[in-house]
């Protein structure tokens, strides 16, 4: 007879296995995944037709020179505040229906000033916004 204490067994899971299957899930999931870009940008450009005459569009000229200054429709503002570009565009649209504005802003001025220029139409609503560039004359190659 036996009088002694009774072994207990002591049983242990093995979580490898678990481990194993839990990556390949992941693994599949992944592999199976389709992603979709939700930061894509649309422009929906207007379209144009060849017998529109440059007279028949309605604008609003902003002029940004090399030092910041802004001048709407040849008039100089007091100073650069989107406020004070806000309300001169604000006057000088008042009487025109949709309106486009034509930024001619210097080679050299900061991409600060015609920002704020582009901010003030935003706020009261000018969305048709164009820049005025100056065609490069490409040279024929030399032979």
């Amino acid at each position: 007879m036996n009088l002694g204490r009774r072994r207990q067994d002591h049983f242990e899971i093995n979580v490898i296995p678990f481990i194993d299957i839990l990556l390949v899930i992941i693994i599949f999931f992944t592999v199976s995944t389709t992603f979709e870009r939700y930061a894509r940008i649309n422009i929906n450009l207007p379209k144009a037709n060849q017998e529109r005459t440059e007279s028949e569009l309605v604008r609003v000229e902003v002029d940004v020179d090399a030092r910041g200054n802004v001048y709407v429709g040849g008039k100089a503002l007091v100073n650069t505040q989107v406020a004070t570009i806000r309300e001169a565009l604000r006057e000088a649209m008042q009487d025109l229906k949709d309106p486009a504005l034509v930024i001619s802003a210097d080679a050299e001025t900061t991409h600060q000033s015609v920002v704020r220029v582009m901010d003030a139409a935003r706020q009261i609503g000018l969305v048709k916004v164009t820049f005025v560039t100056e065609r490069i004359e490409e040279s024929p190659p030399a032979p």
